[in-house]
């Protein structure tokens, strides 16, 4: 494998390659060392939460629990959950007019930056011939035939309106194809809610400690296998005991739904081969991945072609969307082409098609996955690097746009070992950097995001303030 993955400890560096800096529109947000000081000084006398407060405590008796996505309640980190006002570039402001570097991006969508001038004004633009028809338009063959040209594993690809979505889809059409019931998913992953996934699930199943859902009948998750992650044995030992009845193994092939996680050397290799020799298909879940490890996703960064793939996010680039593709002799069972069906009234529609479009073509310029895994290196080592020097046990690791580390010595394999992380410490560390100005993931179990809009300033002004907040915790 050419790619290497940036893997760093508390007492271990990691070098990364010398990248000129991305050119231009970043030079206007330059400002000097001084200026950051005081700004840091400033943002922590006057920071304050009360307009956020006033919201969160009026949306508790209209939403449950405050929010309509259960990890944005700040549960697993204390204290008051943010109310964003807007966004711009890599800058977030909340509705008290407090300022943050954000590096969660909507959860992975914005990765060229929030609210991108050129996807605006071609959003503009498509918004003047309506938002949705609900029949088929031209952008639905653009943004197609963008997918299925980049992700090596996509021959053909259907549209849908969220990553659970596609989930759910994926996991009907292979069971239809495969007519076997049986499903593989590794502990700590998270692909949507749906039932069938509610079992030893990541993401805000695994932030609020939850051990699965209420109102998931033990129908719907009797033919859902689990294994841990990076443990190969295990998925043999599952095949031999259940031959002839797995339909497919679905995995994040790096996990973000736990905190960072990637594949150990020649793992996904290895389940590749597994599967094939018996009949079972592999489905990569890229909806975090996809288009941002590389512009052919996890499958493209690490030469391993799933059947099927996932997508989600990035792919909308900030509106809601879904896909789900592979092969053309498994896609040609999904209705109408053939007899299993899936269908959904806003998937296709001109909105997100439009943004996923303009996002895809960007990411298309030369450099720009390099500038992703250079600035993300440089967050990532500084980070660690300061809380080494601060005398905490961490560690983490990085691919290009996407990373995360853990207050723990490590290190991470899988969801077993980032449980043992020191989550109250993770808590402190957290909120001591929303009052200097960063916005991370309210979440030990949740992977973090770099987007082509961060700057050098933003990185170094991250480290500067992870270097004061760990010295306190």
């Amino acid at each position: 494998m050419a790619n290497t993955i940036g893997m760093v400890g508390a007492g271990l560096s990691c070098s990364t390659v010398k990248l000129s800096p991305r050119p231009s529109s970043q030079t206007s947000r330059r400002f000097c060392c001084v200026k950051m000081a005081v700004s840091l000084d400033e943002k922590k006398k006057n920071y304050t939460l009360q307009k956020s407060e006033e919201a969160f405590n009026a949306a508790k008796e209209l939403m449950p629990g405050g929010v309509n996505s259960p990890v944005r309640a700040f549960k697993s980190v204390g204290g008051q959950p943010i109310f964003i006002d807007s966004v711009k570039g890599s800058h977030m402001w909340d509705i008290d007019g407090n300022e943050y570097i954000d590096y969660v991006g909507s959860w992975g969508p914005a990765i060229i930056g929030h609210a991108d001038d050129e996807v605006l004004a071609a959003l503009a633009e498509t918004m003047k011939k309506g938002t949705s028809f609900g029949a088929p338009c031209l952008l639905e063959n653009v943004l197609a035939e963008m997918v299925i040209s980049a992700v090596p594993s996509i021959e053909m690809v259907r549209f849908v309106n969220s990553g659970t979505e596609a989930c759910m889809g994926v996991l009907r059409l292979a069971r239809a194809f495969t007519g076997r019931p049986k499903i593989i998913k590794f502990e700590g992953c998270y692909h949507g809610h749906a039932d069938p996934f509610l079992v030893k699930a990541g993401s805000g199943v695994a932030t609020l400690g939850l051990p699965d859902s209420p109102g998931v009948p033990k129908a719907a998750t009797i033919d859902t296998l689990t294994a841990p992650y990076n443990d190969f044995s295990a998925l043999e030992k599952l095949f031999e005991t259940h031959k002839g009845e797995i339909a497919a193994i679905i995995l994040e092939p790096v996990v973000g739904n736990s905190g960072f996680i990637p594949p150990k050397p020649d793992f996904l290799a290895a389940i590749r081969k597994l599967t094939k020799d018996n009949d079972a298909l592999l489905i990569f879940d890229e909806v975090m991945t996809g288009f941002r490890l590389s512009y052919g996703g996890a499958q493209e960064y690490f030469g391993t072609t799933p059947d099927l793939t996932t997508l989600g996010k990035i792919i909308g680039g900030g509106l809601p969307v879904g896909a789900y593709g592979g092969r053309r002799d498994i896609l040609e069972m999904v209705a109408p082409a053939g007899p299993m069906y899936q269908a959904g009234t806003l998937s296709g529609n001109p909105l997100a098609m439009t943004a996923g479009i303009h996002t895809l073509k960007r990411l298309q310029e030369p450099g720009s996955y390099e500038y992703l895994d250079k600035i993300t290196g440089e967050l990532v080592e500084g980070i660690l690097d300061a809380g080494k020097k601060a005398g905490h046990a961490m560690c983490g690791g990085y691919i290009r746009g996407m990373f995360g580390f853990f207050f723990t010595e490590g290190p991470v394999h899988n969801f077993a070992d980032a449980k043992t992380s020191d989550t109250d410490k993770f808590a402190r560390f957290y909120r001591g950097m929303l009052e200097e100005g960063v916005y991370f993931a309210p979440s030990q179990f949740e992977a973090g995001f770099t987007s082509l809009a961060h700057s050098s300033e933003d990185i170094q002004k991250t480290i500067a303030a992870a270097e004061s907040v760990l010295k306190r915790i």
